[in-house]
């Protein structure tokens, strides 16, 4: 007898929550940082304001994202479970209307009646809640929020966003800064777009263009304020 081979398959949807707010924390990071700093370079600042500027950019943006996220995807979270505990309350009220419900889920994705409602029967029996959850919520385990997890990824990623341009600044003649900190910050803008691309199986150059694209247009308006108020004051 043919032994039976085993089809196993390498999905990307189990990387979403971390990947989005990674992604939007390093960008985010990446883009600030850098349009912060080009912004005070082109007010005429000296060196030391202007990688001061920086390192107070990363500590507040990395705090910000870190509460931000905790607190919008804790929302998520009390609305998960406050949904949840409704369902429990309908299931113990009234089984067999949560039964007919489920049974017509199944119907409208292509089900005949009999097979629907034996699968309704099937899954409820081994866990209703959870079948409910899924089915007729939306909530599983890859989508459920975790606000723990999404704040210490957004609050690391953008530090180590904020890091690049930081160090190039720091690094770069005073005369180059308004050159060198934009030019980097678009090459590390084009690798993490091409790499969270890849990361989620997506295309790496349309994200990437899509990255730089929005990244450059941030820097270019923070330099013109900073040049306008540098004139201004100077």
């Amino acid at each position: 007898m043919a032994r039976a081979i085993r089809h196993k398959e390498h999905h990307k949807t189990s990387r979403v929550g971390w990947l989005r707010a990674s992604v939007l924390g390093a960008n985010d990071g990446i883009v600030s940082t850098a349009s912060l700093i080009v912004g005070v370079a082109a007010a005429g600042s000296p060196p030391d304001a202007i990688v001061l500027s920086g390192v107070a950019g990363l500590v507040a943006g990395a705090m910000s994202m870190a509460a931000g996220e905790y607190v919008s995807v804790h929302s998520q979270a009390d609305t998960e479970e406050a949904e949840l505990e409704r369902e429990r309350a309908e299931l113990k009220a009234d089984d067999e209307g949560e039964r007919r419900e489920l049974t017509a889920i199944y119907v409208s994705r292509g089900l005949d009646p009999a097979l629907a409602r034996q699968v309704t029967d099937q899954l409820m029996a081994h866990d209703a809640l959870g079948a409910h959850a899924r089915d007729e919520l939306g909530i599983t385990e890859l989508s459920s929020a975790r606000p723990l997890q999404a704040a210490a990824a957004s609050a690391a990623s953008f530090a180590i966003g904020a890091i690049l341009p930081l160090l190039v600044a720091a690094l770069a003649p005073r005369s180059q800064v308004l050159v060198a900190v934009p030019v980097a910050a678009l090459v590390f803008l084009a690798l993490l777009g091409g790499l969270s691309a890849r990361a989620g199986g997506a295309r790496m150059l349309a994200a990437a263009a899509r990255v730089t694209f929005w990244g450059a247009l941030a820097m270019a308006a923070t330099a013109g304020v900073g040049a306008l108020f540098g004139t201004v004051t100077g």
